[in-house]
Protein backbone atom coordinates (compact mmCIF):
# COMPACT_ATOMS: atom_id res chain seq x y z
CA UNK A 1 0.00 0.00 0.00
CA UNK A 2 1.39 3.34 -0.97
CA UNK A 3 -0.30 5.83 0.79
CA UNK A 4 -3.65 6.16 2.54
CA UNK A 5 -4.00 9.89 3.43
CA UNK A 6 -7.28 11.10 4.39
CA UNK A 7 -8.76 10.24 7.59
CA UNK A 8 -12.83 8.72 7.74
CA UNK A 9 -14.84 12.26 6.48
CA UNK A 10 -18.61 13.06 7.55
CA UNK A 11 -20.88 12.12 4.67
CA UNK A 12 -22.65 15.78 5.36
CA UNK A 13 -18.90 17.50 4.79
CA UNK A 14 -18.76 15.63 0.92
CA UNK A 15 -21.97 16.10 0.14
CA UNK A 16 -21.78 19.92 0.83
CA UNK A 17 -18.93 20.59 -2.04
CA UNK A 18 -21.23 18.98 -4.98
CA UNK A 19 -19.64 20.64 -8.23
CA UNK A 20 -19.86 19.45 -11.76
CA UNK A 21 -17.74 16.61 -12.80
CA UNK A 22 -14.71 16.23 -15.27
CA UNK A 23 -13.63 15.86 -18.85
CA UNK A 24 -11.57 13.14 -20.11
CA UNK A 25 -9.95 13.50 -23.27
CA UNK A 26 -7.64 16.79 -24.76
CA UNK A 27 -4.52 17.02 -26.35
CA UNK A 28 -0.48 16.09 -25.52
CA UNK A 29 0.77 19.13 -22.65
CA UNK A 30 3.22 19.15 -20.68
CA UNK A 31 3.22 17.47 -17.62
CA UNK A 32 2.06 18.83 -14.67
CA UNK A 33 -0.32 21.13 -15.84
CA UNK A 34 -3.92 21.03 -16.59
CA UNK A 35 -4.14 19.49 -20.10
CA UNK A 36 -2.06 16.82 -19.23
CA UNK A 37 -3.93 15.59 -16.10
CA UNK A 38 -7.10 16.12 -18.43
CA UNK A 39 -4.70 13.26 -21.22
CA UNK A 40 -3.93 11.28 -18.37
CA UNK A 41 -7.52 10.72 -17.29
CA UNK A 42 -6.12 11.63 -13.56
CA UNK A 43 -6.99 14.74 -11.41
CA UNK A 44 -2.97 14.61 -10.90
CA UNK A 45 -0.24 12.58 -13.03
CA UNK A 46 1.29 10.42 -11.15
CA UNK A 47 -1.36 9.65 -8.76
CA UNK A 48 -4.62 7.83 -8.86
CA UNK A 49 -6.79 9.13 -5.82
CA UNK A 50 -9.46 6.78 -5.35
CA UNK A 51 -12.49 6.85 -2.53
CA UNK A 52 -13.32 4.13 -0.32
CA UNK A 53 -15.57 2.78 3.13
CA UNK A 54 -12.42 0.61 4.46
CA UNK A 55 -15.57 -1.16 6.45
CA UNK A 56 -16.51 -3.73 4.79
CA UNK A 57 -14.39 -6.99 5.16
CA UNK A 58 -13.13 -9.21 3.11
CA UNK A 59 -13.48 -7.10 0.43
CA UNK A 60 -12.04 -3.84 1.83
CA UNK A 61 -11.09 -2.80 5.59
CA UNK A 62 -8.53 -1.64 7.96
CA UNK A 63 -5.98 -4.22 9.34
CA UNK A 64 -4.82 -2.29 11.79
CA UNK A 65 -4.04 1.01 10.02
CA UNK A 66 -3.35 -0.65 6.99
CA UNK A 67 -5.92 -1.05 4.03
CA UNK A 68 -6.46 -4.67 2.85
CA UNK A 69 -9.46 -6.74 1.20
CA UNK A 70 -10.06 -7.61 -2.45
CA UNK A 71 -10.28 -4.02 -3.58
CA UNK A 72 -6.99 -3.12 -2.13
CA UNK A 73 -5.11 -5.50 -3.73
CA UNK A 74 -7.09 -5.24 -7.16
CA UNK A 75 -5.85 -1.47 -6.92
CA UNK A 76 -2.54 -1.74 -6.42
CA UNK A 77 -2.48 -3.69 -9.18
CA UNK A 78 -3.85 -1.18 -11.01
CA UNK A 79 -1.45 1.31 -9.85
CA UNK A 80 1.45 -0.44 -10.60
CA UNK A 81 -0.17 -1.28 -14.37
CA UNK A 82 -0.48 2.50 -14.68
CA UNK A 83 2.67 3.40 -13.23
CA UNK A 84 1.21 5.46 -10.81
CA UNK A 85 1.32 6.27 -6.96
CA UNK A 86 -2.08 5.04 -5.13
CA UNK A 87 -3.88 7.33 -2.50
CA UNK A 88 -6.87 6.10 -0.57
CA UNK A 89 -9.21 8.32 0.82
CA UNK A 90 -11.23 6.24 3.58
CA UNK A 91 -14.77 8.01 3.24
CA UNK A 92 -18.63 7.69 5.08
CA UNK A 93 -20.27 5.85 2.21
CA UNK A 94 -22.58 8.21 1.76
CA UNK A 95 -19.82 10.91 1.14
CA UNK A 96 -18.52 8.44 -1.78
CA UNK A 97 -20.58 9.57 -4.66
CA UNK A 98 -20.20 13.85 -3.98
CA UNK A 99 -17.13 13.50 -3.28
CA UNK A 100 -16.37 11.97 -6.50
CA UNK A 101 -18.68 14.59 -8.07
CA UNK A 102 -16.88 17.78 -5.75
CA UNK A 103 -13.29 15.86 -7.70
CA UNK A 104 -12.25 14.89 -4.27
CA UNK A 105 -10.48 11.99 -6.24
CA UNK A 106 -10.74 10.56 -9.94
CA UNK A 107 -12.25 7.06 -8.76
CA UNK A 108 -14.51 5.35 -5.89
CA UNK A 109 -14.04 1.89 -5.36
CA UNK A 110 -16.73 0.31 -3.18
CA UNK A 111 -18.64 -2.67 -5.36
CA UNK A 112 -21.31 0.13 -6.82
CA UNK A 113 -24.20 -1.40 -8.59
CA UNK A 114 -24.31 1.02 -11.99
CA UNK A 115 -27.66 1.66 -11.00
CA UNK A 116 -29.84 4.06 -13.80
CA UNK A 117 -30.23 6.68 -11.31
CA UNK A 118 -26.21 6.83 -9.99
CA UNK A 119 -25.91 6.77 -14.28
CA UNK A 120 -26.99 10.53 -14.08
CA UNK A 121 -24.01 12.06 -11.76
CA UNK A 122 -21.33 9.72 -12.09
CA UNK A 123 -19.57 7.04 -14.87
CA UNK A 124 -18.61 3.67 -14.42
CA UNK A 125 -16.14 1.01 -15.38
CA UNK A 126 -17.01 -2.86 -16.47
CA UNK A 127 -17.52 -4.68 -13.51
CA UNK A 128 -14.73 -5.64 -11.29
CA UNK A 129 -16.70 -7.36 -8.53
CA UNK A 130 -19.31 -10.23 -8.40
CA UNK A 131 -21.71 -10.34 -5.94
CA UNK A 132 -23.18 -14.04 -6.20
CA UNK A 133 -26.03 -15.03 -3.95
CA UNK A 134 -25.97 -18.19 -2.38
CA UNK A 135 -27.93 -21.10 -0.63
CA UNK A 136 -26.13 -21.59 2.48
CA UNK A 137 -26.97 -25.17 4.40
CA UNK A 138 -25.62 -27.04 6.91
CA UNK A 139 -22.75 -29.54 5.91
CA UNK A 140 -24.84 -33.27 5.29
CA UNK A 141 -28.68 -31.78 4.41
CA UNK A 142 -30.87 -34.24 3.94
CA UNK A 143 -33.13 -32.29 1.84
CA UNK A 144 -31.68 -31.90 -0.96
CA UNK A 145 -29.59 -30.39 -3.81
CA UNK A 146 -32.25 -28.36 -6.01
CA UNK A 147 -34.30 -25.28 -5.40
CA UNK A 148 -37.31 -27.50 -5.64
CA UNK A 149 -36.05 -29.80 -2.40
CA UNK A 150 -36.35 -26.35 -0.43
CA UNK A 151 -39.43 -24.78 -1.76
CA UNK A 152 -41.59 -26.60 0.29
CA UNK A 153 -43.98 -25.99 2.94
CA UNK A 154 -41.99 -26.82 6.46
CA UNK A 155 -38.52 -25.34 5.33
CA UNK A 156 -37.42 -22.42 7.10
CA UNK A 157 -34.90 -20.02 5.06
CA UNK A 158 -33.14 -17.47 6.75
CA UNK A 159 -31.89 -13.87 5.50
CA UNK A 160 -30.77 -10.77 6.60
CA UNK A 161 -33.95 -8.40 7.21
CA UNK A 162 -34.87 -6.24 4.83
CA UNK A 163 -32.39 -7.47 2.74
CA UNK A 164 -32.59 -8.44 -1.19
CA UNK A 165 -31.76 -11.62 -0.07
CA UNK A 166 -34.74 -11.96 2.21
CA UNK A 167 -37.04 -10.73 -0.98
CA UNK A 168 -35.21 -13.15 -3.17
CA UNK A 169 -36.56 -16.02 -0.37
CA UNK A 170 -39.97 -14.91 -0.93
CA UNK A 171 -39.78 -15.33 -4.60
CA UNK A 172 -37.53 -18.14 -5.05
CA UNK A 173 -38.92 -20.23 -1.94
CA UNK A 174 -42.68 -19.39 -2.20
CA UNK A 175 -43.74 -22.95 -0.49
CA UNK A 176 -41.26 -21.76 2.26
CA UNK A 177 -41.12 -20.06 5.45
CA UNK A 178 -39.04 -17.17 5.73
CA UNK A 179 -37.33 -15.92 8.85
CA UNK A 180 -35.49 -12.64 8.56
CA UNK A 181 -32.74 -11.55 11.22
CA UNK A 182 -31.74 -8.13 11.68
CA UNK A 183 -28.37 -8.94 12.12
CA UNK A 184 -26.63 -11.16 9.46
CA UNK A 185 -24.67 -13.62 11.84
CA UNK A 186 -27.88 -14.47 13.66
CA UNK A 187 -29.24 -15.39 10.43
CA UNK A 188 -26.42 -17.85 10.05
CA UNK A 189 -26.26 -19.27 13.21
CA UNK A 190 -29.79 -20.17 13.01
CA UNK A 191 -29.41 -22.62 9.88
CA UNK A 192 -25.89 -23.54 11.97
CA UNK A 193 -27.60 -24.38 15.23
CA UNK A 194 -30.44 -26.60 13.57
CA UNK A 195 -33.17 -24.03 13.70
CA UNK A 196 -33.64 -23.48 10.16
CA UNK A 197 -32.64 -24.99 6.73
CA UNK A 198 -31.04 -22.67 4.63
CA UNK A 199 -30.21 -19.38 4.79
CA UNK A 200 -30.04 -17.37 1.87
CA UNK A 201 -26.95 -14.83 1.42
CA UNK A 202 -23.80 -13.71 -0.54
CA UNK A 203 -21.03 -16.01 -1.23
CA UNK A 204 -18.46 -13.94 0.35
CA UNK A 205 -20.54 -13.26 3.75
CA UNK A 206 -20.96 -17.20 4.02
CA UNK A 207 -16.84 -17.68 3.34
CA UNK A 208 -15.85 -15.10 6.05
CA UNK A 209 -18.38 -17.10 8.23
CA UNK A 210 -16.82 -20.23 7.43
CA UNK A 211 -13.07 -18.53 8.22
CA UNK A 212 -14.10 -17.89 11.57
CA UNK A 213 -16.76 -21.57 12.41
CA UNK A 214 -15.47 -23.71 10.16
CA UNK A 215 -17.34 -26.49 8.98
CA UNK A 216 -20.47 -25.25 10.68
CA UNK A 217 -22.03 -24.04 7.19
CA UNK A 218 -22.09 -25.24 3.39
CA UNK A 219 -22.79 -23.38 0.07
CA UNK A 220 -25.70 -26.03 -1.56
CA UNK A 221 -24.35 -27.20 -5.14
CA UNK A 222 -26.49 -25.00 -7.44
CA UNK A 223 -25.80 -25.00 -11.09
CA UNK A 224 -26.19 -21.10 -11.12
CA UNK A 225 -26.59 -18.77 -8.05
CA UNK A 226 -29.73 -17.87 -6.52
CA UNK A 227 -28.91 -13.76 -8.24
CA UNK A 228 -25.64 -12.33 -9.71
CA UNK A 229 -24.45 -8.50 -9.94
CA UNK A 230 -21.55 -6.90 -10.46
CA UNK A 231 -19.97 -3.93 -8.32
CA UNK A 232 -18.14 -1.76 -10.95
CA UNK A 233 -15.83 1.49 -10.35
CA UNK A 234 -17.10 4.86 -10.09
CA UNK A 235 -15.98 7.37 -12.07
CA UNK A 236 -15.75 11.56 -12.81
CA UNK A 237 -18.72 12.06 -15.39
CA UNK A 238 -17.73 12.09 -18.89
CA UNK A 239 -14.08 11.36 -17.86
CA UNK A 240 -13.98 8.93 -20.72
CA UNK A 241 -10.14 8.56 -20.87
CA UNK A 242 -9.80 7.03 -17.14
CA UNK A 243 -12.70 4.63 -17.53
CA UNK A 244 -10.95 3.32 -20.74
CA UNK A 245 -8.22 2.62 -18.67
CA UNK A 246 -10.00 0.68 -16.02
CA UNK A 247 -11.69 -1.11 -18.48
CA UNK A 248 -8.40 -2.67 -19.96
CA UNK A 249 -7.00 -3.48 -17.11
CA UNK A 250 -9.70 -4.91 -16.10
CA UNK A 251 -9.76 -7.15 -19.36
CA UNK A 252 -6.56 -8.35 -18.73
CA UNK A 253 -6.99 -9.13 -15.13
CA UNK A 254 -10.04 -10.86 -16.18
CA UNK A 255 -8.15 -12.71 -19.20
CA UNK A 256 -4.86 -13.47 -17.35
CA UNK A 257 -6.58 -14.64 -14.15
CA UNK A 258 -5.76 -12.45 -11.70
CA UNK A 259 -9.03 -11.38 -10.64
CA UNK A 260 -9.84 -15.08 -9.81
CA UNK A 261 -6.81 -15.27 -8.24
CA UNK A 262 -7.43 -12.15 -5.78
CA UNK A 263 -11.37 -13.01 -5.77
CA UNK A 264 -10.33 -16.76 -4.04
CA UNK A 265 -7.88 -15.23 -2.07
CA UNK A 266 -10.42 -12.66 -0.22
CA UNK A 267 -14.08 -13.25 -1.22
CA UNK A 268 -14.86 -17.02 -1.54
CA UNK A 269 -13.62 -20.36 -2.72
CA UNK A 270 -14.86 -20.32 -6.53
CA UNK A 271 -15.26 -17.14 -8.04
CA UNK A 272 -18.29 -16.42 -10.57
CA UNK A 273 -18.61 -15.87 -14.21
CA UNK A 274 -17.79 -12.68 -14.98
CA UNK A 275 -19.08 -10.30 -17.81
CA UNK A 276 -18.69 -11.26 -21.42
CA UNK A 277 -16.92 -8.71 -23.75
CA UNK A 278 -12.79 -8.88 -23.15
Amino acid sequence: MKALRVPLVAAAAAAALLLSACSGGGGAAPEGSDDAAADSGLMTPGTLVVGMNLQYKPQMFLDGDTPSGYDVDLLNRLADDMGVELDIQNLDFNGLIPGLQAKQFDMVSVGLGATDERKEVIDFSRGYVPYATILGVAPGSELGSTIEDYNKAGVVITALQGSTGEQLVRDTFPNATVAGFPDQNAALLEVASGRADAVVVEDYILAEYDRSNPGQLTALDLSEPLSLYYGAWGVQKDNSALVEKLDAFLCKAQNDGTLEELYTKWMAPTMPAMPDGC
